[in-house]
């Protein structure tokens, strides 16, 4: 009879590790989704950024250190090896961008390009999607890190292989490029 309650015992605790394992793996596999959704929508701004780029030039071409960090920053995106690298370029990147789109503020004939506004509404679409993808894994992330920092998971997690993962959060630079107040002008 003790026998059988041993076994017991064992049992219920391999089948509790078991289905603690499989909801780790499906909440770090749900994240990495989250992830390449974040990915696709990345890869179309990386794209769109040397059009753009090209078409702001023509109208500003001496704006010429804006134009040397957008493209630094997509060559740092491009040369990304970890996930925590690539986060901390994408937001250089994004940051570089709404500098480029400020210096286009100050060329009215340039927002009046149709090339321009097309590339621009992309681009705002783009960024709308990223936002939308950002937001999605921000909370697949928060769940797998929960789920790993709760108890008794986190007796097991680390053992397992699980750690908690980062954040995609706006870098410093965007932050600061966002918080800046615009420039209104009125009558001229």
């Amino acid at each position: 009879m003790e026998l059988w309650i041993i076994l017991g015992v064992i049992a219920a605790i391999g089948l509790f590790l078991i289905t603690l394992y499989n909801r780790l793996v499906a909440l770090r596999q749900n994240r990495e989704n989250a992830f390449a959704d974040i990915d696709v929508q990345l890869k179309q701004r990386f794209d769109l950024v040397p059009s753009l780029v090209e078409t702001v030039k023509g109208y500003a071409g001496h704006e010429k250190e804006v134009f040397e960090k957008v493209t630094a920053m997509r060559a740092k995106v491009k040369e990304a090896k970890t996930e925590t690298d690539r986060i901390q370029a994408e937001a250089g990147l994004g940051g570089a961008l709404l500098n480029l789109h400020a210096v286009a503020e100050n060329y009215p004939e340039l927002k009046a390009d149709q090339n321009f506004q097309q590339l621009m509404a992309e681009l705002s679409d783009i960024e709308n999607k990223i936002a939308a993808a950002r937001r999605f894994f921000n909370n697949a992330t928060s769940e797998l890190n929960t789920a790993i920092q709760q108890f008794p998971a986190n007796l097991f997690a680390g053992n397992f292989g699980f750690q908690t993962a980062e954040f995609f959060e706006v870098g410093d630079e965007e932050r600061e490029v966002l918080e800046k107040a615009p420039d209104i002008k009125f009558g001229t």
